[in-house]
């Protein structure tokens, strides 16, 4: 039985969940996606994750890919509503593509985009807000801020602002396309925008901490830039900031895997 690849832009709020990926103990996004597409397919299905987001960390636009039978390439929206109807409510797909043979939903990403959220007010605090953001309640120096940002672009080693000793890379490089903060439309704090070709583990975290550590004072801007050469497996790092501030945004594919326009 041939099998087409789809690819789902998925929602889900973290707060819920151990991580993306499937574990032993505690529930996971791709558990709960597996049990839905075991559920229509009629057969154990994988969910390959673009990202492994960690406990907390939640989505606004993970690509998850999976492959369906043929009773369902005809008609990809009726798939899309039937998946949405099973998932819990702490997840959605927003679109589902239907994609070329050899897609991969990891392997085949050419971009990943991050966003952290960080309340400066008090309000932060709020049941509404504490779950999805970081709530500093402190103001921010936004031009420390963007001084320190300022020396992400382009590729680095970034082996001191990652867990240590946890990456299955081969190498610490990536390659940083953005890297942007800006305040929040409402004054209530501000968020940091980071896009890279591939993320090591709690890199987007690290990197968040240390800037908080700038934008406070507690720190200079030039020392991000120092640690972008640092052979200390991040020891010298800030904490990382707390997971549930932080949301994959999106995951870019190169357009030829495409099999058809967006849904």
């Amino acid at each position: 039985m041939t099998s087409r690849p789809f690819l789902a832009v998925a929602h889900y709020d973290g707060a819920q969940f151990v991580g993306w990926q499937r574990q032993r103990s505690g529930r996971t996004v791709q558990g709960e996606f597996e049990a839905v597409l075991e559920r229509l397919m009629g057969r154990r299905t994988t969910a390959t994750g673009a990202g492994r987001t960690d406990t907390g960390v939640h989505a606004v636009g993970q690509g998850v890919g999976f492959t369906a039978t043929p009773r369902w390439e005809r008609d990809p929206e009726e798939l899309r509503r039937a998946v949405n109807a099973l998932l819990p409510r702490d997840i959605w797909v927003e679109r589902l593509h239907a994609m070329r043979p050899g897609f991969h939903a990891r392997r085949s990403a050419v971009g990943r985009r991050y966003r952290y959220v960080i309340g400066t007010d008090d309000g932060g605090h709020s049941p509404f807000r504490r779950s999805f953001e970081w709530a500093l309640g402190r103001p921010l120096d936004l031009g420390r801020l963007d001084d320190a940002a300022r020396a992400l672009p382009g590729e680095h080693d970034f082996r001191a602002l990652a867990r240590a000793g946890t990456t299955p890379h081969t190498h610490h490089r990536c390659r940083i396309a953005l890297a942007r903060w800006a305040p929040r439309a409402d004054g209530t704090g501000v968020t940091f925008t980071i896009e890279a070709d591939r993320f090591l583990h709690r890199m987007v975290r690290f990197l968040v901490g240390e800037m908080v550590d700038i934008g406070l004072g507690r720190r200079e801007p030039a020392d991000l830039p120092r640690l972008l050469v640092a052979p200390d497996d991040g020891m010298s790092a800030a904490p990382p900031a707390p997971p549930h501030g932080l949301y994959l945004e999106a995951v870019r594919y190169p357009t030829h895997l495409y099999a058809e326009a967006p849904l």
